[in-house]
């Protein structure tokens, strides 16, 4: 039976309203003991101005006198006794996360500092001539009083307070948690799942075998958890038994991952005018997670309670900044990109682990004076935008570099036409580009601009595959990339220097690549600014997106998920709604001469540029992929199913409804000896909206509900697969 505790997180706003603040979150209740603590101290002005905030934002919940209301617990007495001699800290924690459960922490500080002043009144604790402080380690020392009536001991609402139940203490594999070293983030065990694509060099990619072609098809649900409501791209990251991710809302949260029982939740309070985000990732590093936030800040997590360690500002989310990826952690750097268009583009800032303090940034829009910087067409900087971080990037620990991708520019006008002023190019770099960049330094190694003068909105920004192939008979070290019209570059790891292409086949930008320099011809029929509408394949939502690929580095063979789509770029008047100001209008279009199947799972040998397989459906794909040593590749799409394929073959060996649309790529992982495949579900996302129009015939959830679910092999079938010793 799960304990009250378990059911108040992940709970509806209606039941954590019933259950207020009853439950002292459990991180905090982990740091109580060797403090030197004390009673709390309040002003009879403070409690009386809780009164009337009160008033205005609880009593009609909790009811006028604390104790009579119809929709929520009691805040005084017997009823409210967990709270009792417990830190007033935790308190102000868990009223700013989940308070007012309509609108969590809408209030100020001082507003909820004042409603707990009203709360120590209410429960005896007479004022004094000290104010209750908001500072959180000040309220770690302070006490809710104990009334002369309670029994110590006391178990939870709803109990007698005479009752004695058992204590029951749950093992927590949090208590056994290592620290994650530089030589475990190069090497990890293939058990765990620690950065974004399992390994530094993003090829999602997985040595386990338990599950295999020959027993998939018996996978069955070993778990499932709720999520914040809303869209999540999260990739989870597993060690030591624990799952760590970030779900809408910015509530990070830690699971059990062998039995899906919450550890601990961190849920930031975001200023007002900061809008929620999807992120794609978080890291970990040391005995800290590392969590992008819908502010634009960098936080640092205790991974053992969920505390705050530093927190870093990235950029001002007010001047239109965000993130969508996380960071990236090599060599003591959190290395973290912003997206979003604002006055003088993006950059990717290299922080301390340490402290969070920022020790250098790279801007993804060349500055005059910088290589590349005479190539936006004379528009000064503050008028440049884009170049937007959509995803994290990879690293190579034996050339010691970082490489992330970059988006295009909106604001395409001014790139149009040549301006014809001698050195001066319409480039605009580095968008559309892969930059290697040093993470001791911050030094730009190289930078390799896949296409120029972006005006359709196809955008290379996704991930950064490092891959050892026989490049026309000779070993090489590449940097393999592909952009939204799935056409794949793979440059020379170390120097940059173009080494091949492949082009999947479902683009009409790009019509020729020089074979020496990588320089693409494009197709003067696309080309938009003179006022006819132009068809355009693939459409915005990209032949492919940022759900990454995977690549088997044993066979060489690249999955990846493809959707079938074009569009219409069409004029708009002056003042009309353009989504790109050089290009008009975006219009959805199928590909000609299309049966109707949107979505693929490709298979394709990067040294044979060969095609394996491709298997189409009707429903598009929205999922990453996941290609595992067992022979099998998962990936999911929009008809809410997460299958599983012979990777040999394409065939489909097993397959599974979810409550929501496979929104992340999957991972998978081993605790104890057991394999688990997880991915999470949730609606929202762009991959989704980019497409349904093209099916309008799937109908998932409205509410945007969203959940992980993991799956494993049945005991028996574990047994047979587990390795003998």
């Amino acid at each position: 039976m799960k304990s009250a505790k378990q059911l108040v997180f992940g709970a509806t706003p209606a039941v954590l309203a019933a259950v207020l603040i009853f439950e002292l979150p459990c991180c905090v209740l982990a740091q109580e003991a060797g403090r030197r603590q004390g009673p709390a101290t309040f002003t009879t002005a403070q409690a009386a101005q809780g009164k009337t905030a009160y008033a205005e934002t609880c009593a009609a919940c909790h009811g006028p006198n604390l104790d009579d209301g119809e929709f929520a617990g009691n805040l005084k007495g017997l009823s409210f006794v967990d709270w009792i001699a417990k830190p007033l800290d935790g308190l102000l924690k868990f009223l700013k996360a989940e308070m007012p459960p309509k609108n969590p922490g809408s209030l100020s500080d001082d507003t909820y500092v004042d409603i707990i002043a009203f709360i120590l009144q209410s429960n005896g604790m007479q004022p004094g001539n000290q104010e209750l402080p908001s500072d959180m380690n000040a309220l770690s020392s302070m006490l809710m009083p104990r009334p002369d009536d309670v029994v110590p001991g006391t178990p939870s609402p709803g109990m007698s307070p005479f009752e004695r139940l058992p204590v029951v203490n749950l093992p927590n594999p949090l208590d056994k948690i290592t620290p994650v070293t530089d030589a475990v983030l190069a090497r990890p065990p293939a058990e765990e799942w620690l950065t974004w694509r399992r390994t530094y060099d993003d090829h999602g990619f997985s040595p386990l075998t338990q599950v295999n072609k020959g027993n998939v098809g018996d996978l069955q649900v070993a778990w499932s958890f709720s999520l914040p409501n809303g869209p999540n791209e999260e990739t989870p990251l597993v060690h030591d038994g624990v799952l760590f991710l970030e779900g809408y809302g910015d509530k990070v949260q830690a699971i059990d991952a062998v039995t899906g029982n919450l550890l601990w939740q961190y849920a930031r309070v975001l200023p007002k005018g900061a809008t929620r985000s999807a992120k794609r990732n978080i890291a970990i590093y040391g005995n800290r997670l590392i969590v992008p936030t819908s502010d634009v800040h960098v936080v640092a997590l205790d991974v053992k309670t969920g505390d705050v360690v530093w927190d870093q500002q990235i950029a001002d989310y007010a001047m239109g900044a965000r993130m969508t990826s996380g960071p990236l952690v090599a060599k003591g750097k959190v290395i973290q990109g912003t997206s979003g268009q604002w006055a003088g583009g993006n950059y990717i800032v290299g922080l301390d682990a340490e402290t969070g303090k920022e020790a250098w940034r790279v801007n993804t829009i060349a500055r005059p004076g910088q290589p590349g910087g005479d190539s936006w067409n004379g528009v000064p900087v503050e008028k440049r935008s884009g170049a937007s971080v959509w995803t994290v990037g990879s690293y190579d620990p034996e050339l010691n570099l970082v490489f992330f991708g970059t988006g295009q520019t909106y604001d395409t006008a001014p790139l149009l036409h040549p301006s014809g002023q001698p050195g001066v190019t319409n480039e605009g770099l580095y968008t559309d580009t892969t930059l290697a960049i040093n993470p001791d330094t911050g030094q730009l190694v190289w930078y390799f601009q896949h296409v120029p003068n972006d005006q359709w909105d196809l955008d290379w920004a996704f991930e950064q595959q490092v891959i050892n192939l026989r490049v026309n008979g000779t070993p090489h070290k590449v940097v393999f990339t592909g952009g939204k019209p799935a056409l794949f570059d793979a440059v020379d790891a170390e120097s940059g220097k173009y080494a091949f292409s492949f082009d999947v086949g479902l683009q009409n930008v790009v019509t020729a690549i020089d074979p020496k320099s990588g320089a693409k011809t494009i197709n003067a029929d696309v080309m938009p600014g003179d006022g006819k509408p132009h068809f355009v394949c693939p459409s915005m939502g990209g032949a492919r997106s940022w759900i990454p690929t995977a690549f088997n580095p044993e066979t060489k063979i690249l999955y990846g998920p493809f959707d079938e789509s074009c569009m219409d770029l069409i004029p708009v008047a002056p003042g009309g709604h353009a989504n790109l100001s050089g290009g008009g209008r975006w219009a959805l279009r199928t590909r000609p001469g299309t049966d109707g199947k949107i979505g693929r799972v490709e298979a394709v040998n990067l040294e044979t540029k060969k095609v394996v397989w491709t298997v189409r459906q009707r429903a598009p794909q929205t999922s990453g992929v996941l290609a595992t040593a067992g022979g099998v590749v998962f990936a999911g799409s929009m008809d809410r199913k997460f299958r599983a394929y012979d990777d040999s073959t394409g065939k489909v060996l097993w397959e599974a409804g979810l409550n929501n649309v496979p929104a992340s790529p999957p991972i998978t992982y081993s605790v104890n000896g057991k394999q688990y495949v997880a991915v999470i579900a949730s609606y929202g996302t762009g991959q989704m909206t980019n497409f349904s129009p093209f099916v309008p015939e799937i109908h998932n959830p409205p509410d945007r509900g969203a959940a992980i679910w993991v799956f494993a092999l049945p005991e028996k079938d574990t047994e047979k697969a587990r390795p003998s010793h």
